[in-house]
């Protein structure tokens, strides 16, 4: 076991998360169940920290960043997306977990891949 130089947050959505996927034009399942979206919610490794309040001020910073991105990973077209986008939205929106501690329990090195967010910007 190995500890990781991370710490994790986990996004979980809530109902109106859902709400607004349903509302969008296109072919969602009409059987995706909330239950089912918050089982899957993202987990995003963030920096270490030693105190959770550390955590929740780095959450704070940035949820506007990780909303437009799980918006983005449904719909592209953030003319879609809910207006203004404000962190008491991104509260309403989504529960989030936080833990200090992550521990890796694979022998394999740990990889990574550039993450590249959408540009919105075209459209």
């Amino acid at each position: 076991m190995y500890e990781v130089n991370r710490s994790v947050i986990i996004l979980r959505p809530k109902q109106p998360f859902l709400d607004w996927l349903q509302s969008l034009p296109g072919e969602l399942d009409p059987a995706l169940t909330l239950t089912e979206l918050r089982e899957n919610g993202n987990a995003i490794l963030v920096p270490a920290v030693d105190r959770l309040d550390e955590l929740h001020e780095f959450l704070s910073q940035h949820c506007l960043a990780l909303f437009e991105a799980e918006l983005a990973d449904w719909c592209e077209e953030d003319r879609l997306w809910p207006q203004p986008l404000t962190p008491t939205l991104f509260a309403q929106w989504f529960d989030v977990g936080v833990h200090g501690v992550v521990t890796d329990l694979v022998e394999e090195p740990l990889e990574r891949e550039r993450f590249l967010p959408f540009d919105l910007s075209d459209e």
